[in-house]
């Protein structure tokens, strides 16, 4: 060969090398970079919230001449308003501390009147206690509008809320008002001497369309454990909520008009502290409790044994407790957020995750403090007379290492679960965001699609390359590869459509085929072996043997359909899945884990059948000579010297088969109900990590926490997937040391 030739076959070689080399480094290249976008995406979850000072505002000080009852901020930290004792709300600008305006509350019964208390209603409404036990309500409204020369003028009102107006009632300490849906509204007093009062005033409409106004009043009379020290109502007014100085803490329903009953009397502080401030969390379900010694907790209404339908109030999170007395608990109008108030801070903490977000520290201990309407704002009166507000920046509250992968004890739940549920008909709800259902489900849909698919591919793979007719084989084999061409989306949807109502049907007889048909085929393989060698049968059939299988698996497939309804009358009392459910208590659904295994194992197949029948082909053909020529039977020589030797090959076709399916995404969307329920029992469904993905990521808001769990559920997968690869390769080499290069 001349030298040219050769140096030019250098070359070439050279070439190839680089591009090849470059190839992987690209490659590589590339899955990092997905790696690390993905997990940007994700890696927000877990910054810490953070609370910045937007303005400070030096009270004047004839706004500070009267009693201050309350404070409150703007969505756009633009002003503040301060509510003082004469019922007059007064509007400072942020930008330079001014008043703006000073607007009395319209509906004041006699003007020479106090207000001795005001509550805070949600929406910018407060109630009002007048000095004469009268009591009113109203909405205060921020507007801004821009002027002309570039500047924000700001607009502000005070409407009166007619619907919850009561007239004046001797020795009220303490009053909530609240609206009842479509019957009327309700009135909730504190009396002097620790005494409760419920005023519920109803209205009835007839047929004909005519009002029939009620009033009923009821007094609580039931005996007390101690001195009232915090009292609450639910916006509602189905429940009323009290506690005591010894820490004693008890709930009402006055729900129904003159049927008022004590459901709860319970130790709701540790040490018998005293319990300073109580407050609902948004959704009315969770009650907030802070002690006199800075403790915090949640309870909510959970069913315990004995207690008939009635639920009973259990702590279910407790929070970092604080140094101080808890005065105030604020709660968020946007989650299940608390904001706990003591002499010295201000603590944001948030129930689910039960996770500490944030500590403020004002320079002065505060007095009044109040979010603004969104609760994007903080705001606080000190005692030095200077309003401070903070832009709050809690993105995740929500989302913690616990809810992720913990159980949590959910509102509305006995017990703790892993549970996920990314969205709710209210805005209320609480987030329910554990992977563990999701990591469960992936992992199960796998494991069945593996059960179906080894055993057939491995088994078919090895048939094809030792026993089966080259001549045969050269027509099966791209039979099985062409089947990996199938779209998955196509296998989903038979799967989804036209396989599972027929196995929902003839559920019995796939479980008799699974004993029958090899039973069957174990008895013709005994009696076929007892047929001489030199017989025309078995020269007619030699590598051509599964072809005469074929009518004895169909014959049993027909025997179990036969058998299924004599063992279904006759052991399942006529219905299977009936019996399930009674006896057993699962529940038959119709898109279950048998689906699953069936439709994604059928994917699976070709992948591993192809590389194993290779692999198991590639294995030198003197080994097997010297087998046989040693007297081994042809079974023998292929599973004692040829499969060992190919293991290498078939163990990266069974690693590479379960990466397929474990990250198979419409087989397992459109084949199984997509329920995230962890339970190992083949006749339910599930949701893995990739459907999941595919199913929400369409309506997760841009940046929410649930668009950020979908990016962590896709690091995940990333991660499992690399792990697997890893580990194959690693006892890829392990095997090829052991049993050769093959």
């Amino acid at each position: 060969m001349s030298k040219t030739i050769i140096d030019k076959s250098r070359r070439n070689d050279r070439l190839a090398e680089l591009v090849i080399r470059g190839g992987g480094i690209l490659v590589i290249i590339s899955v990092v970079w997905i790696l690390v976008m993905i997990s940007k995406v994700a890696l927000p979850l877990f910054f810490p919230a953070s609370a910045k000072v937007s303005a400070k505002i030096i009270v004047p000080a004839s706004v500070l001449s009267a009693k201050t009852l309350a404070v409150g901020a703007e969505n756009d930290q633009r002003g503040v308003f301060i509510l003082d004792d004469s019922g007059t709300f007064n509007f400072l600008k942020a930008a330079d501390g001014s008043l703006s305006a000073s607007i009395k509350a319209p509906v004041i019964p006699v003007s020479a009147l106090r207000v001795i208390s005001a509550e805070y209603l949600g929406k910018s409404s407060y109630s009002l206690l007048w000095n004469n036990g009268a009591l009113t309500a109203v909405t205060v409204a921020f507007s801004s509008v821009k002027n002309a020369d570039g500047t924000i003028e700001l607009n502000q009102d005070v409407t009166p809320r007619e619907e919850l107006s009561f007239p004046a009632a001797p020795g009220i300490e303490q009053s909530w008002a609240r609206l009842i849906e479509e019957k009327g509204v309700m009135r909730i007093d504190r009396l002097n001497g620790d005494r409760l009062r419920v005023t519920q005033q109803l209205v009835e409409k007839n047929l004909a369309g005519d009002e029939k106004r009620s009033t009923a009043v009821t007094d609580i009379t039931d005996p007390l454990p101690g001195r009232l020290s915090a009292v609450t109502v639910d916006s509602k007014g189905h429940y009323l909520y009290a506690g005591t100085d010894n820490g004693m803490l008890l709930r009402w329903d006055i729900s129904e008009p003159g049927q008022i009953r004590l459901l709860d009397t319970l130790q709701g502080t540790t040490g018998h502290q005293a319990i300073t401030a109580l407050s609902l969390v948004l959704g009315d379900v969770s009650i907030a409790v802070g002690d006199a010694k800075g403790g915090l907790s949640t309870w909510f209404p959970v069913k315990t044994p004995g207690s008939s339908e009635d639920k009973r109030l259990v702590r279910i999170h407790t929070l970092r407790s604080t140094s101080g007395k808890l005065a105030l608990i604020i709660p968020s109008p946007r989650d299940k957020t608390l904001f706990s108030v003591d002499a010295a801070e201000i603590h944001v903490d948030h129930m689910t995750s039960e996770r500490n977000l944030l500590t403020v520290t004002p320079a002065a201990p505060v007095t009044h403090v109040a979010l603004s309407p969104k609760g994007t704002a903080l705001s606080a009166l000190d005692g030095k007379g200077t309003v401070t507000i903070w832009s709050l920046d809690i993105p995740h509250p929500d989302v913690s290492f616990g809810t992720l992968f913990g159980k949590v004890w959910y509102e509305g739940y006995d017990k703790p679960e892993y549970a996920w549920q990314s969205s709710s008909a209210s805005d209320d709800y609480e987030p329910k965001l554990s992977l563990v259902p999701l990591v469960f489900g992936t992992i199960k849909a796998t494991l069945c699609a593996m059960l179906f698919a080894v055993p057939l591919a491995l088994l078919g793979a090895l048939y094809t390359s030792q026993f089966m007719s080259p001549k045969l084989k050269g027509r099966i084999k791209p039979v099985v590869e062409i089947m990996a061409a199938i779209p998955s989306v196509v296998i989903g949807f038979l799967a989804g459509l036209w396989l599972a109502p027929i196995i929902d049907k003839t559920i019995l007889t796939v479980f008799l085929t699974i004993i029958i048909v090899p039973l069957m085929l174990l008895v013709t393989i005994f009696f076929w072996k007892r047929i001489k060698t030199a017989t025309f049968l078995q020269k007619a059939t030699r590598g051509h043997e599964f072809i005469a299988m074929i009518p004895v698996v169909l014959l049993g497939i027909y025997c179990s359909y036969l058998l299924s309804g004599v063992a279904e009358v006759h052991l399942f009392a006529g219905d299977f899945k009936q019996w399930l459910f009674s006896s057993l208590g699962i529940k038959y659904d119709q898109r279950n884990s048998i689906i699953i295994g069936i439709a994604l194992g059928f994917a699976v197949i070709p992948i591993i059948f192809t590389i194993a029948e290779d692999a198991i082909s590639n294995v030198p053909r003197n080994l097997t000579a010297a087998s046989l020529a040693l007297g081994a039977s042809r079974w023998q020589t292929a599973w004692r010297v040829v499969l060992p030797s190919a293991l290498p090959g078939v163990f990266s076709a069974v690693m590479i088969g379960f990466g397929r399916a474990i990250g198979e995404t419409m087989i397992v969307l459109m084949a199984t109900g997509n329920t995230p329920i962890m339970s190992w029992s083949l006749f339910n469904g599930l949701r893995s990590l990739s459907a999941n993905i595919a199913v929400e990521i369409p309506e997760a808001p841009l940046n929410s926490s649930l668009y950020r769990v979908l990016f962590l559920s896709a690091v995940l997968l990333f991660i499992f997937t690399f792990i697997i690869n890893t580990v194959a390769e690693a006892l890829r080499q392990r095997f090829r040391k052991k049993y050769g290069r093959y």
